[in-house]
């Protein structure tokens, strides 16, 4: 079963990069590109800590469904 996630955009939110999280998290920034491809699942304390760094529910970060695009999203917005 694919983990998606959306650690890619969050790390630009926050300028940061692949290492930079990487240090945060505590693993390889090679960890961080496995996680952001869908490449590597992250153990449950993984994904919190990566959660915890972008002060964020992990829920926000994780899911087993396909985020909507960011475009899509930004339609759906626009009819409330």
């Amino acid at each position: 079963m694919a983990i998606h996630n959306r650690i890619s955009v969050f790390r630009a939110e926050h300028g940061m990069s692949r290492k930079d999280l990487a240090e945060a998290i505590g693993v390889n920034p090679q960890t961080v590109g496995y996680l952001e491809r869908g490449d590597y699942a992250p153990s449950v304390e993984l994904a919190l800590k990566i959660a915890g760094v972008f002060s964020a529910p992990v829920e926000m970060v994780f899911s087993l469904k396909p985020f909507p695009s960011l475009a899509q999203s930004m339609r759906n917005k626009g009819e409330d």
